[in-house]
């Protein structure tokens, strides 16, 4: 059964499931904050803030990781106060290609959430706190239960995302075997090496399938929150 691909297929396969299942893990729950700060609350800088966040988005790949490099090396201000406090080295290993995952599925995560929290009726919590419930029971009781479409979609997006980073994740981590070579990194490897086109064909078919699978189930999720959103107005 696992004789389809060699060991070192199944061992850059192995690390991208790990990095974007940690990946996803890590900034879930961060990115449900957002999502609810700037969808129910007016502050000001809203804009530069969601501007921010959807940042890696637009900008290439590589300058995103670059960046990161700058911030999160052992010689930047982040990279540097970590390894000195925290003996936690980003940079060049398997937990900087996590970060460099997650900021980049994060916009596609706080999306996915917005849309969801977008469509659930704010009269609904209103009506919950003038009863006496606070902001974080009605957050549990009301909201969160029909965020979850939206939650769900955005994690499956956001880890198809961490699978398939290439560009801020070989500038941040570099193309290190077993260390930091993910699945986009290996294909990469394969296609220079004159005998590596078979290995790559191999890789590029199942981040083609991930990736048509992660949308695929975003997307029915994301109709099946809008029929429930819809089953719940007047």
């Amino acid at each position: 059964m696992t004789d389809w691909l060699t060991p070192v297929e199944w061992e850059a396969l192995g690390l991208s499931a790990k990095v974007a299942i940690w990946s996803v893990g890590l900034s879930l729950p961060l990115a449900v904050a957002t999502a609810y700060l700037l969808t129910r609350v007016d502050f000001p800088g809203r804009s530069v803030v969601n501007g921010l966040i959807h940042l890696p988005l637009v900008l290439p790949p590589v300058v995103t990781g670059y960046l990161l490099l700058i911030l999160f090396g052992t010689k930047g201000p982040i990279g540097g106060w970590l390894e000195d406090t925290f003996g936690i080295v980003l940079a060049f290993r398997w937990t900087g290609a996590v970060l460099a995952a997650a900021l980049m599925g994060f916009p596609l995560m706080v999306r996915a959430i917005r849309l969801s929290l977008e469509g659930i009726d704010p009269r609904m919590e209103s009506a919950a706190r003038t009863l006496g419930a606070g902001r974080a029971v009605v957050f549990l009781t009301i909201s969160l239960p029909q965020l979850m479409p939206g939650i769900i979609a955005g994690a499956i997006l956001s880890f198809a995302k961490g699978v398939g980073e290439f560009g801020a994740t070989i500038t941040f981590v570099s193309n290190i075997p077993g260390e930091t070579r993910t699945l986009s990194i290996a294909i990469y490897s394969f296609l220079q090496t004159p005998t590596g086109d078979a290995a790559a064909i191999r890789l590029t078919v199942i981040a083609v399938v991930l990736s048509m699978a992660a949308l695929i189930a975003s997307e029915l999720l994301a109709r099946r929150a809008s029929r429930r959103v819809k089953g719940m107005e007047p």
